[in-house]
């Protein structure tokens, strides 16, 4: 049984003052009418799947469960993680509650904010990297690159090809643009996408191997966990003893069982508004307008999304307006990657 595990634990600061604080972008319908939590579970419709297994702050909740209530008609679990610990924990008590369903599951890790264009290429990876999982093999997906991009970080692939996938050599950090043209050249590097395939038992065994004290403490926060009406809350004393972690850094880079499937289908991290820029449908002048009513003159290659009142703009080339209930944004596209420090200065403020 196929399962997926949905990590729902990120902020999205890079897209405030949209995603912020209660309200971070994987809850929020930026690319169609459907949210990109919503969005996530439902490229996955067709294929034979367990009831999801959910990962989450205690504030997103009640959200959680409302958004995945509306396409799915398969009660989630809905793990509620005491603090943040990053990826490998979170992933560790999630794979004990797949093998709750199913002792020997197969589980699909899945970032809640990415866009896939093409979900049949990307179903037709998943199942590849299933058929290897259940091989024994710990599958990450890599992402075909388009261009030497510095803000990713990469895989590096080796050997032939079998069933659908290549050996995982080893993981490399973001690169300066020399490295990163390097990679692009050679075709034998991709995109870190932060998605994984594997049996949950195996990925115990293997953080067991690594990283035995947070294999330890992620199975007694979940054996320990308190079940909440429709919420697993996890122990917060065992939880929280955990030295965080990616999986990247506890497992995948020590792992003898790494196998890398290349994805090429469309991906994007949406990590900027530049980036939902560069993936939207532009009108006749460039533009991306979404929202309620705008109006522009003489503006081009501009992302300009309304709020609840009227925006107008004259004169304008390659910006970035953004318009909440209680904030608005205004930002040249090339300097958008700044937002950042922008909801830190407002962060430190209290």
């Amino acid at each position: 049984m196929l399962i997926p595990i949905i990590l729902s634990g990120g902020a999205g600061t890079r897209l405030w003052p949209l995603s912020w604080g209660d309200h971070p972008k994987q809850f929020l319908p930026l690319i169609s009418n459907k949210t990109m939590i919503q969005e996530t579970l439902l490229r996955l419709k067709g294929l034979e799947l367990g009831a999801p297994v959910i990962s989450c702050g205690e504030g997103h909740r009640f959200m959680v469960a409302q958004q995945i209530g509306e396409v799915s008609d398969v009660k989630p679990a809905i793990i509620l993680e005491p603090m943040a610990k990053n990826t490998a924990p979170a992933i560790a008590a999630a794979c004990c509650a797949a093998m709750k369903q199913d002792k020997d599951a197969v589980v699909v890790v899945l970032p809640s904010d990415h866009v896939i264009a093409d979900v049949e290429a990307f179903q037709k990876a998943v199942k590849a990297a299933a058929a290897n999982a259940e091989k024994g093999y710990l599958v990450t997906f890599g992402i075909v690159p388009t261009f030497p991009a510095t803000g990713y970080g990469y895989v590096k692939a080796s050997g032939d090809e079998s069933d659908g996938a290549y050996r995982l050599e080893k993981f490399v950090e973001k690169p300066c643009l020399e490295k990163a043209q390097e990679y692009l050249a050679s075709g034998e590097y991709s995109w870190n996408s932060g998605m994984f395939v594997f049996k949950a038992a195996t990925f115990l065994e293997e953080l067991k191997l690594y990283n035995p004290e947070m294999a330890e403490l992620s199975i007694e926060a979940f054996e320990k966990a308190s079940i909440d009406t429709d919420f697993i809350r996890l122990n917060t004393e065992a939880f929280g003893k955990i030295k965080g972690d990616s999986i990247d850094y506890a497992v995948m880079e020590k792992t003898r069982k790494g196998r890398v499937v290349k994805l090429n289908a469309g991906w994007d991290d949406v990590g900027s508004w530049s980036a939902l820029y560069d993936i939207s449908k532009k009108d006749e002048n460039q533009n991306v307008i979404k929202g309620y009513d705008v109006i522009t003159l003489d503006t081009t290659s501009s992302y300009i999304r309304g709020g609840k009142r009227t925006i107008a703009t004259i004169g304008l080339d390659d910006v970035v307006i953004v318009d909440s209930d209680d904030a608005l944004l205004v930002a040249a596209k090339g300097k958008i990657q700044d937002v950042k420090k922008i909801a830190e200065q407002i962060k430190s403020r209290g």
